[in-house]
């Protein structure tokens, strides 16, 4: 056993168990972080709300005082693809199965002083998951029909974050979270391109394969007044170790780092129980070269799977504006609603390998509430609806085949409160 092999089997056990296939909503990011911000389709840059806020922002941890937040959300993605004409692949539509996944999260905020926070924050930051039923991709270079059902890939990832924030004066605080990852991932059925690798045994059924990581997210917070706060925020990029066993599927020798992404928003109290929130957020998606390299190019050695310029997704860098809506209705009760809308992530040539990774929702609405049992708890509930989107289109890899790939999402999420001294 090797020196690493404890950790490695503790994480893998935490990853599997809680992550198992997390959201893909904007590209692989969740709507948001924390209960209350997804009640708000995701903002929440200049609006603390609770300790996973400083997921968001981490300077808006030391405004929310010593608390434990945790919760579980129903994740439910119907996603799949159609192949409208004749080609390599079968036509018909093509649903992906698994549409449940139970998703947890948990932040604990505690305040060293009047200016001073500390936390640990512990969520999902992204994923994919399709499982088709059928060899997809049987006909496709591959005469002898060797390819394996099902087809798919399961991505999943677990974040650790260790915060700071500081209020450096009356009106403007500042933070600081460093954050380690983990990912998993394995595909399968995906055979026939096996000939288009540098490292042709490591495209497909090789089971799970993890990835280790780091990066930082950076957050200000000011007030100017007594109505309007200013947040804006940054992550790194993800340093991530390489998948070893799928050296051959993903661009540059296996490497899938986490896109970094910068954040802008603005908090407006409109009246003395309702607020107006507006966030900005940039994923650059451009900066991974796996997520990034197009799959409609010409193929050859520098193109192949697995090369610095092998094939990808096809992603481009997306901007997402989330508006949203805090009314506090009653003391004990708190209610919200939120819109997101994000512009497309791959264009029309983009969908060979986007049929194992259909991200194509842009819009989101969102609804949510917290009840306040007492002083010290309460209990608080959102509900995100993501609208079908269907990107179609040809690819030169397929010929003249016709067809689209879309997604659709309901989510559910749950969480507790508890503020402590």
């Amino acid at each position: 056993m090797t020196k690493e092999s404890p950790m490695k089997v503790l994480f893998a056990g935490v990853l599997c168990a809680m992550f198992s296939g997390v959201e893909a909503t904007n590209g692989y990011s969740p709507t948001g972080f924390g209960t209350a911000s997804k009640g708000l389709a995701g903002a929440g840059v200049a609006l603390p709300l609770d300790a996973m806020s400083a997921a968001t922002n981490p300077a808006a941890a030391v405004d929310v005082g010593s608390r434990v937040d945790a919760g579980i959300g129903l994740f439910a993605p119907d996603r799949g693809f159609t192949a409208e004409t004749a080609g390599p692949i079968a036509v018909g539509d093509h649903d992906s199965r698994n549409d449940l996944f139970w998703i947890p999260h948990a932040g604990w905020n505690k305040a060293l002083d009047a200016d001073r926070s500390i936390g640990i924050l512990l969520g999902a930051n992204g994923g994919m998951n399709t499982e088709y039923d059928s060899a997809v991709w049987q006909a496709f270079n591959n005469p002898a029909g060797t390819a394996s059902s099902p087809t798919g890939v399961d991505f999943s990832q677990l974040f650790v974050g260790f915060n700071y924030s500081q209020r450096i004066n009356a009106a403007h605080s500042i933070g600081i979270m460093p954050v380690i990852a983990v990912q998993r991932f394995k595909a399968e059925g995906l055979e026939p391109f096996q000939a288009f690798s540098v490292s042709p045994t490591k495209v497909t059924n090789n089971g799970y394969d993890y990835s280790w990581g780091y990066g930082v997210r950076l957050g200000w917070l000011g007030r100017f007044g007594d109505r309007l706060s200013v947040g804006a925020a940054a992550q790194s990029r993800l340093h991530m170790t390489k998948f070893d066993k799928y050296e051959g599927l993903f661009a540059e020798g296996g490497d899938f780092d986490v896109p970094p992404t910068v954040m802008l928003g603005l908090a407006y109290k409109a009246t003395p129980t309702v607020t107006l929130v507006a966030d900005w957020q940039r994923i650059f998606y451009s900066d991974i070269a796996s997520l990034h390299n197009p799959n409609d190019s010409p193929l050859g050695p520098t193109t192949f799977l697995g090369a610095d310029d092998g094939l990808g997704f096809g992603w481009n860098d997306i901007d997402i504006l989330k508006l949203g809506v805090q009314w506090e209705y009653h003391p004990k009760l708190t209610l919200r609603a939120g819109f997101s809308h994000a512009n497309q992530l791959f264009e029309n040539g983009q969908a060979l390998f986007n049929v194992l990774a259909p991200a194509t929702v842009r819009t989101h609405a969102s609804l949510g509430m917290t009840y306040r049992v007492d002083e010290d708890s309460a209990f608080t509930v959102a509900y995100t609806r993501a609208f079908r989107e269907e990107i179609s289109g040809t690819s030169p890899l397929t010929g003249t085949q016709q067809g689209s790939v879309w997604m659709d999402q309901h989510e559910l999420e749950v969480s507790w409160s508890w503020a402590f001294d």
